[in-house]
């Protein structure tokens, strides 16, 4: 009788750990879940920002352009 109960609180307390550890993922997977939700829904409530664009019209080449600043001549290619 001893060891018919010496098994059956064993049974009960891996059963009662198992349970512990399956409530712990579960949460931990409910938690990611939302975390990467609210990240998804941040990522597209965001607006992007309008930056201007500048055209202008292409020339043949590059223009070179030549100064003095007084130290020498200045050459830009």
């Amino acid at each position: 009788m001893q060891n018919l109960r010496s098994v059956g609180l064993a049974l009960a307390g891996i059963s009662v750990l198992a349970v512990a550890a399956v409530f712990t993922v579960s949460l931990t997977l409910i938690a990611g879940v939302v975390l990467t939700l609210s990240m998804v829904a941040r990522m597209f409530s965001m607006r992007t920002k309008s930056a201007p664009a500048y055209a202008r019209a292409k020339t043949q080449g590059r223009e070179m352009r030549v100064w003095n600043d007084g130290r020498g001549t200045i050459i830009d290619l």
